[in-house]
């Protein structure tokens, strides 16, 4: 049999696929009315695996597992379908539709931010991108920014949680489990280090440089081939005001070229990063969610079912609903072991029924589900 005849037989058989497809999806809407009719959610585990576990048994040995693959998708694209008809709004789709109606529609230009850090740190170069005269208060620690927020004491706070070359702030994604908050808007900046020490010290004079873990990780070549020690400190600012205060003409700061003037210091040597796109993204966070107009990116985080498959079935909505996944990041959750939390951005309009289908769906088939918020990014 040659090659032309087998694939028209394929194509005898793709129709006879698509009828009885459409013929399954009509049948599905049939089930989808009786479920809302009798007050029964679209998803079932329970009957899923049933069937899963029927359809694979009658299928041929060797095609049992395309079998449980081909029928792991039908099952999904059922639930969308199902979902979509029955388009029944789940209360956290309500808060975000009273969230877009009643946030004011201009981004305030001043506020009270929190930010982790002292004068001259790089979070309060993004605040003032974000914010047009905002009210800084600096915090120790990304924790205590946090805090400041829920206790009421700050507005909003403004930190980072990934850089290009050093990728994300693990410390941030912990936090996120910990406290509950929303993203209202981001910004990527810009992130040049210079290596600077008291005036009249030379390069050749440095035995040991200090800035926060994640500036001394994106400048970790040129660290090396300077041939120093390196300490970390809790950021690039505070690394600046150590050396200024000191009287070693052996220690320099990587921090911004605005401390070096900040803190009377001299640059020694500019531009630092191992790599010249060396950009960081920074959060700005509420305790109340706000979403204002033309918020396209969206950050959700979620926890899946222990078997095969799980994860995979997630990406599978994004796909079938065309939404850009631009983002996905895993933690380990905190007191258990080997278990993750799914950190997840993507762009789609905030406006867009995709939008609102998928939210809706993950809250379905999430063991733990959590909106971090839409907004928009400011980039340099």
């Amino acid at each position: 049999m040659d090659l032309e005849t087998l694939r028209k037989e394929i194509d005898t058989v793709d129709n006879q696929i698509i009828e009885l497809f459409a013929k399954r999806m009509d049948i599905a809407a049939g089930v989808a009315a009786y479920k809302k009719e009798v007050g029964k959610a679209v998803y079932d585990p329970a009957r899923e695996r049933k069937k899963l576990a029927d359809v694979v048994s009658k299928s041929r040995d060797d095609m049992k597992q395309y079998t449980a693959f081909l029928f792991g998708q039908l099952f999904e694209v059922s639930r969308l379908h199902q979902s979509r008809l029955l388009n029944s709004d789940t209360e956290l789709w309500n808060n975000i539709a009273g969230a877009i109606e009643n946030t004011p529609k201009v981004f305030p230009s001043n506020s009270v931010v929190a930010c982790q850090g002292i004068e001259g740190a790089n979070s309060q170069a993004a605040c003032e991108k974000i914010f047009q005269n905002p009210r800084i208060v600096f915090f120790d620690s990304f924790d205590a920014v946090f805090s400041a927020i829920e206790a009421g004491m700050c507005n909003y706070g403004v930190i980072p949680i990934e850089n290009s070359t050093a990728g994300s702030v693990k410390q941030v994604y912990d936090l996120m489990v910990k406290h509950e908050f929303k993203i209202i808007r981001s910004a990527r900046v810009k992130i040049d280090h210079n290596l600077m020490a008291l005036h009249g010290t030379k390069l050749s004079d440095i035995k040991e440089v200090i800035s926060h873990p994640q500036a001394l990780s994106q400048c970790s070549k040129y660290l090396e081939d300077l041939g120093v020690i390196v300490t970390p400190c809790e950021n690039t600012a505070v690394a600046a005001r150590i050396v200024s205060e000191s009287n070693r003409r052996d220690l320099a700061a990587i921090s911004s070229e605005y401390c070096s003037s900040l803190y009377n210091l001299n640059v020694l040597d500019s531009a630092v990063q191992d790599y010249g796109n060396n950009y960081t993204r920074f959060i700005c966070i509420s305790k109340n969610l706000e979403i204002y107009p033309g918020a396209d990116k969206h950050s959700i985080m979620l926890t899946t079912p222990h078997r095969p498959g799980s994860l995979y079935s997630i990406l599978g909505k994004f796909y079938g609903l065309g939404i850009n996944l631009l983002k996905l990041e895993s933690r380990p959750i905190p007191d258990k072991d080997f278990e993750f939390m799914f950190y997840f951005d993507l762009k789609a309009s905030v406006y867009s029924e995709e939008f609102k289908q998928l939210i809706i769906e993950l809250q379905q088939v999430s063991e733990d589900f959590r909106y971090l918020g839409s907004y928009t990014e400011v980039i340099e």
